[in-house]
């Protein structure tokens, strides 16, 4: 490719050369495609052009990558997003139009997926070498409709950006095997070797997107794993007709990488889940370990080359595959084998709540892979041993970190009993898994937890997607160094009492909040109110992260105004975005509750102006890359103690949003930043949470003693404009528990959101705090978090 021809030229010769068109006959896919075939072209050229290999090599393992688009942002990266829109603009064509094409890479399902996303860029833009591995998933998680007041999933198609951004990589393919029956061989010395005989072999293909730095050299790989039968067909069948059966065993193989996170509430989901777990890992391990042999000869030294992080427990399964293949085919003894997979895979912790840790029968896992259960049972029966010998006299630390226990294999124990490090993901996280969940491994091994709050490409989710407040940042900081430097941010708290700053912050986000408004009008035909608040809900929707008491506070606003119809009220605009897992039936009736109530108060007369209630649909990252630079109030409403950090969070705070939340998660850190001024803190902290479970909490009681609660309750149950009732929702709250303490927390975060909007009707008063926002979000950028993995865990 030359590289020193015009960017038109260049998009001139792709038409040509893969489409044998002329601009003037190409669509706008097809401008898209030319684009996306160049840019990936430069990042090849640039990768093998400044390759060099590594002492050491990070190898990121997570079953989700919410990648979002990749058009706009290589172009960012490369240095040519300007250069780029104008060549599309020469071309004839509306640049906006041709980044609005590529769909979304959804491989991922929330938080998880796009932080793994986040730290692929930044591992890039900080020099690091490292590759990320997943699946590469057929369809998405799904594309979300409402139809009817409910949810509806669709199946979501990436192919026409999966063609263009991934290369396979045919040398790299290897064969995954399933099932079949394990046989021992003794020889005459006593050494045990074993073999498995009528497997189903599977074969990985590796299909590899370049990942460009900013503002560097480096390109990294993110290496995904497609499924496919060895064989396409079965001749025999299909000549005597049998044309289905014929094709079953591609079928088979090729529904292992078909959709993330398949539905498991029976025993063929869960098989299929655990065939997507071992299907990646041992892909992933297989070539590390081909590709350590051919350039080192020996596997002696391969923990020294090399260090795997786990992004939660769906890769757990690479300890015992990495065991097998040193074992089996390296010759190693047990301890041999240990002494280097135990030093070279650390493992991030993504949850508090117990019964969110990953569990498997263990008769699905025997029959699936065998050998790899019998090295688990191997690894239990030592764990066993030490455990009864660190922990004689109490059987509540023994049972909690059994890595097999009641027929489950618990996946969390294989990490904390093998993992040199583990990490939380927030301050307040941390200190609770050292102190409730992994308090046992914590107490005789305190240097083996540490703490890496997550973090967010802030290029991405600031100059990026809001390049208006991007270019003030730069303005105001002197030059565009935040970009490489984030915690030059800081640096924008002396501009609080400008109040040209403050007036221009102020028009850049009424702009942003006009163009989301212009988009939801045009893809939903819902028309926004722009000179009222943004409040905004965004996150998978669960029952700990409480989008329904965001729902029982609109629902009691709305009381308020037909009882006070003349009271002053600052126009607020309410937006929910979110997707419910397909067997996650109460987060199903959520989203239909929210829908109820928008339809609800949006054909209210005494709510008009005033309140309103949106739901988006198919909320992703694209549509996100609209809303957070839109939003004014962030929701972060999570239960104290629930959330392990959020990131969602981060990114609204960096666009200026103003956050309402409880003490959990990153909330903790960012409230210690921001104080009282600048952020509304509301509920139980973690601690009395934890207080009033034992003490005995009653939410009947509440709901007998606080008439606006008892209100709103009895409206949601009776059914509002629909006639819908929700009295099975209201039931879990008042008879049920109330297990994420929502009525426990309602009269504080009324209160909490009385108090924030008074402030926010004061214009210079809200400029201020969401400039303080801005400022103080640096230290939650991911370049931040990588460094700290590379300095506390990775040593690269």
């Amino acid at each position: 490719m030359n590289e020193n021809k015009p960017l038109k030229q260049l998009l001139e010769d792709k038409l040509k050369a893969h489409f044998g068109i002329e601009p003037e006959s190409a669509s706008t896919q097809d401008i898209f495609c030319a684009c996306a075939i160049l840019l990936r072209e430069k990042a090849a050229y640039r990768r093998a052009k400044y390759s060099e290999g590594a002492p050491r090599e990070l190898h990121y393992l997570s079953m989700e990558f919410l990648m979002g688009r990749s058009l706009a942002k290589n172009a960012f990266n490369l240095g040519i997003l300007d250069e780029l829109t104008a060549a599309i603009e020469d071309l004839g064509f509306n640049a906006a139009d041709i980044f609005e094409a590529e769909p979304d890479a959804g491989l991922g399902n929330g938080g998880l997926g796009r932080l793994a996303a986040c730290y692929m860029d930044s591992m890039a833009s900080e020099n690091l070498p490292a590759t990320g591995y997943s699946l590469c998933y057929e369809l998405g998680m799904f594309r979300q409709e409402i139809r009817g007041g409910k949810q509806v999933e669709r199946s979501d198609t990436w192919q026409l950006a999966a063609d263009n951004w991934l290369v396979p990589d045919y040398d790299d393919s290897v064969e995954v095997s399933f099932g079949g029956v394990l046989e021992e061989n003794w020889d005459y010395s006593g050494k045990c070797t074993t073999s498995i005989k009528g497997a189903t072999t599977v074969l990985a293909l590796p299909r590899d997107m370049l990942i460009t730095g900013f503002n560097t050299d480096r390109v990294n790989t993110l290496r995904l794993w497609e499924a496919r039968s060895p064989r396409s067909i079965d001749m025999s069948l299909f000549s005597g007709g049998e044309y289905i059966r014929a094709m079953e065993q591609r079928t088979m193989a090729e529904v292992i990488t078909k959709i993330l996170y398949p539905a498991d509430e029976h025993v063929a989901g869960k098989i299929l889940r655990l065939q997507q777990q071992y299907f990646f890992v041992s892909a992933t391990a297989q070539t590390i370990v081909r590709r350590h042999r051919a350039k080192y000869g020996t596997v002696h030294d391969f923990a020294k080359r090399h260090v795997f992080q786990i992004n939660d427990t769906h890769p757990t399964l690479i300890i015992p595959e990495l065991m097998r293949i040193f074992m089996d085919e390296d010759n190693l003894g047990w301890d041999e084998a240990w002494n280097i997979v135990s030093p070279c895979v650390a493992y991030t912790n993504h949850t508090v709540m117990v019964e969110a840790l990953e569990t498997w029968p263990q008769e699905l896992i025997s029959s699936q892979m065998p050998r790899i259960w019998q090295i688990i049972r191997e690894m239990d029966r030592r764990h066993r041993k030490y455990l009864f010998e660190t922990f004689p006299y109490d059987e509540g630390a023994i049972s909690r970190n059994l890595i097999i226990h009641e027929g489950m294999v618990h996946m969390a124990n294989i990490c904390t009993s093998t993992c040199f490090r583990i990490n939380g993901v927030s301050e307040l996280h941390t200190s609770i898994l050292r102190a409730e969940l992994f308090r046992d491994m914590a107490s005789k091994n305190p240097q083996k937890l540490v703490n890496v709050t997550n973090g967010i490409d802030h290029r991405r989710w600031l100059a990026q997607i809001n390049p208006d407040l991007g270019s003030l940042v730069s303005q105001l900081l002197g030059s565009d160094s935040y970009l490489t430097h984030p915690e030059r941010l800081i640096e924008l708290d002396n501009f609080a009492s400008s109040s040209a700053v403050l007036t221009r912050l102020e028009e850049i986000k009424h702009a942003n909040k006009e163009r989301f408004a212009e988009y939801l009008l045009r893809v939903q035909g819902v028309k926004l109110n722009t000179n009222a608040v943004f409040d905004v809900q965004v996150k998978r929707l669960h029952e700990y992260k409480r989008q329904l008491l965001c729902a029982m506070l609109i629902a009691s606003l709305q009381d308020r105004l037909h009882t006070y119809p003349d009271a002053s009220f600052l126009p607020r605009t309410f937006i929910f975005g979110a997707k419910a897992a397909s067997g996650y039936a109460v987060a199903k009736r959520i989203i239909s509750l929210l829908c109820s109530l928008s339809d609800d108060i949006n054909n209210d007369p005494a709510c008009e102006g005033k309140l309103q209630v949106v739901f988006v649909e198919n909320y992703r990252v694209s549509v996100a890359e609209k809303l957070i630079p839109a939003s004014q109030v962030s929701e972060q409403l999570s239960t104290a103690g629930k959330e392990a950090s959020g990131t969602g969070n981060m990114k609204l705070m960096m666009n200026g949003a103003v956050t309402i939340g409880t003490l959990d998660g990153a909330n903790v850190e960012m409230y210690n930043r921001l104080g009282d001024e600048n952020m509304a803190l509301f509920g139980l902290r973690a601690s009395e949470v934890n207080s009033l479970r034992q003490r005995g909490y009653n939410p009947l009681d509440i709901y007998k003693t606080n008439d606006s609660l008892r209100w709103v309750l009895n409206r949601f149950s009776r059914g509002l404009r629909d006639h819908e009732s929700y009295s099975d929702l209201v039931s879990r709250l008042v008879y049920g528990g109330d297990e994420y303490m929502l009525l426990a927390d309602f009269d504080s975060y009324v209160s909490a959101h009385d108090k924030l909007y008074a402030m926010m009707a004061d214009t210079q008063k809200r400029a201020e705090a969401s400039l303080h926002n801005i400022a103080r979000s640096g230290v939650f950028a991911a370049d931040r978090a990588v460094s700290e993995y590379n300095e506390k865990i990775w040593k690269l």
